[in-house]
């Protein structure tokens, strides 16, 4: 709190999610549009991300340096994954992803005012290129998170059609997954998310080496966050290959879509996490 400074609006994107998250769960629906398509909906979540989007801007990008967590990894990765998701919303039937999707922000804004992170350099918030290292790096992980969110996703449909879900007929739940698109849409999507995705860890990982020389004088240093990121990426290019050769989906995918974020996470949220709250040191 001392570092972050927080201001008054700390607590505001956390407020207007929840809000949000009663509505989508509790609110009126109209079989000819649902609740959660209409513009008002759509216009709500744009304030929340604007509101989040600023108080993650003035948390991490400080008068004394770049202040960075777990925590604040963590929100800075859901705020990427709704912004994407409510960008691609107006064009493609990614409705059902939207819960998913605002539940792990609400979550994530809350963790700043808990774990407020450290001065990791001074220098860093006046640094264009490691800004650009820095923004590059959370959107991947964003998309990959919002591809993370769409298998689990398609897990829950898959077994559902399989009858391997009990679920009441005519319930919130059943609605629910009547109005998901067919797999196979589901499938193309999350592999569009994935393109997406990968192609911006991959330039993450290898711009990260320039930024490895620069901070640590070796073209790489092998840590934790190092390992976990380079396994997380073979895993993401081996999916992809196989889905180019082989034409891999359904269940296989999921499985190794899930295994490969995992590894993502734990480089780039589960190391932080480690060091500031089990380790409890910068």
């Amino acid at each position: 709190m001392d570092i972050l400074g927080h201001p008054a609006y700390e607590l505001l994107p956390s407020a207007l999610y929840l809000l949000l998250l009663l509505f989508l769960s509790f609110g009126p629906k109209s079989k000819d549009k649902p609740s959660e398509s209409s513009p008002l909906i759509q216009a709500f979540i744009l304030l929340a991300l604007l509101a989040h989007g600023m108080q993650l801007h003035d948390s991490v990008f400080t008068p004394q340096g770049f202040v960075f967590g777990f925590a604040q990894d963590l929100s800075l990765v859901a705020w990427v994954g709704l912004a994407f998701y409510w960008f691609q919303s107006w064009f493609l039937p990614i409705s059902s992803l939207r819960w998913f999707a605002v539940l792990f922000a609400f979550a994530c804004s809350l963790l700043p005012s808990l774990f407020p992170g450290t001065l990791i350099s001074p220098r860093a918030v006046s640094d264009p290129w490691f800004k650009g290292h820095f923004i590059v790096a959370t959107i991947s992980v964003g998309l990959l998170s919002l591809a993370a969110m769409h298998a689990m996703l398609m897990s829950i449909q898959d077994r559902a059609l399989h009858r391997q879900l009990a679920i009441v007929p005519n319930g919130r739940v059943a609605h629910w997954l009547e109005d998901l698109p067919p797999l196979m849409t589901m499938e193309n999507l999350l592999f569009n998310l994935l393109y997406v995705g990968f192609t911006l860890l991959s330039l993450t990982v290898f711009s990260g080496l320039l930024f490895s020389q620069t901070l640590f004088g070796r073209p790489l240093v092998f840590d934790h966050k190092t390992i976990f990121a380079l396994i997380s990426w073979f895993l993401f290019a081996g999916l992809l290959l196989a889905r180019w050769r082989v034409g891999l989906r359904g269940r296989a995918a999921i499985r190794w879509v899930l295994s490969a974020y995992f590894a993502l996470l734990l480089a780039y949220v589960g190391s932080r996490f480690v060091l500031e709250v089990i380790l409890q040191r910068a």
